[in-house]
């Protein structure tokens, strides 16, 4: 029981953090709303996700 509360604090405090990196540094890098740049922000993570899980494939063999 202890491990799994210590599970879902560490989980809220990292999403707090990342909200508050998007609420507060995000603003300062000014990104273009176009096309290119949003086909890359739907398509990274299921790429990144995609190469991580193939690269833990590769190391249980």
């Amino acid at each position: 029981m202890q491990s799994q509360i210590l599970f879902l604090l560490k989980i809220l405090l990292l999403s707090a953090l990342v909200s508050a990196l998007i609420k507060y540094v995000a603003p300062y890098f000014a990104i273009a709303p176009t096309s290119l740049n949003a086909a890359i922000a739907v398509s990274l993570p299921p790429i990144a996700l995609g190469g991580l899980l193939l690269w833990r494939d590769r190391q249980k063999k």
